[in-house]
C-alpha cells in the first residue's frame, strides 16, 4: 500500500513516516501544498494522509481539486483544527475520515486499515469483477455475461492494471511500465491506441480520459 502523507510539522511528518513503514507501507511525505499538488498530479496512491493547515496552499483546496479530478482515493485528515465546522468542511470537501492532533499511531494505523478495508473490498481468488465483466486472471480471459472476449495480452494487462486500480488515475507512463517490459519500443501513443481498442470492445464508459493526467476505471457505486 503507497501512501501520501501531507505535514508541515518535520518531527510529527517524520515521526507518521518512519511508523507507517515499520508498518510495511511504502511512504512519501512532504511539507508543503504545492509539494502535495505535485506528487498527486505524477504518482499514484493508495491513500492520502493530510494537514489542513499547510504552507502554500492549503489541505481543504488540495482535497477540493483531487476530487474534482474524479479520485476516489481515500483521504484522512490530521489536523489541530477541531471545531465541529472545521470537522464538517473536511468531510463535506471529500474526507474519509477524520483525526485531531495530537493523536496515537495505533489509532492512526487502526484506521487506515478500516480504509483499506472499506475501499478495497476482497476479490475472488484469481477473478476481477467489474459489473458485468469477469477478469480471469489464470485463464487469461475476459467474459461479459458469459461472452468470452477476445483481448491480445497487452490489451489484456492494461485493463487489469486499470481495474486493479479503480478509483485511481494512472498516468500513461505508469500503464507503459504495466504493459511493457523495460526494454520494449514503445510507440509514442501505444496506450492510447489501446484505450480506443478497449473502448471499442467495451463501450466507451468503462475507461475515463482525464485530461492531462492519464486514464481511470472508476470504482462501482
Amino acid at each position: 500500500m503507497r501512501i501520501l502523507v501531507v505535514e508541515d510539522d518535520s518531527l510529527l511528518g517524520d515521526g507518521i513516516r518512519a511508523g507507517l513503514i515499520q508498518e510495511g507501507y511504502t511512504v512519501e511525505w512532504v511539507q508543503d501544498g504545492d509539494a502535495a499538488e505535485a506528487a498527486l498530479s505524477s504518482e499514484a496512491y493508495d491513500l492520502l494522509i493530510l494537514d489542513l493547515g499547510l504552507p502554500k496552499r492549503p489541505g481543504l483546496h488540495i482535497l477540493k481539486q483531487l476530487r474534482s479530478r474524479g479520485s476516489q482515493m481515500p483521504v484522512l485528515i490530521l489536523t489541530a483544527r477541531d471545531t465541529l465546522n472545521d470537522r464538517i468542511a473536511g468531510l463535506d470537501a471529500g474526507a474519509d475520515d477524520y483525526m485531531n492532533k495530537p493523536f496515537d499511531l495505533e489509532e492512526l494505523f487502526a484506521r487506515i486499515r478500516a480504509l483499506n478495508r472499506r475501499c478495497n473490498p476482497p476479490r475472488e481468488e484469481g477473478l476481477i469483477r467489474h459489473g458485468d465483466l469477469v477478469l480471469n486472471l489464470q485463464a487469461h480471459t475476459l467474459t461479459r455475461e458469459g461472452r468470452t472476449i477476445d483481448l491480445p495480452p497487452r490489451e489484456f494487462s492494461l485493463l487489469r492494471h486499470l481495474l486493479e486500480n479503480r478509483g485511481r488515475v494512472l498516468s500513461r507512463s505508469q500503464l507503459e511500465e504495466a504493459v511493457y517490459s523495460w526494454d520494449a519500443e514503445i510507440e509514442s501513443n501505444a496506450i492510447e491506441v489501446h484505450v480506443h481498442h478497449l473502448r471499442r470492445k467495451l463501450g466507451n464508459q468503462l475507461i475515463r480520459t482525464v485530461r492531462g493526467v492519464g486514464y481511470v476505471v472508476e470504482k462501482e457505486p
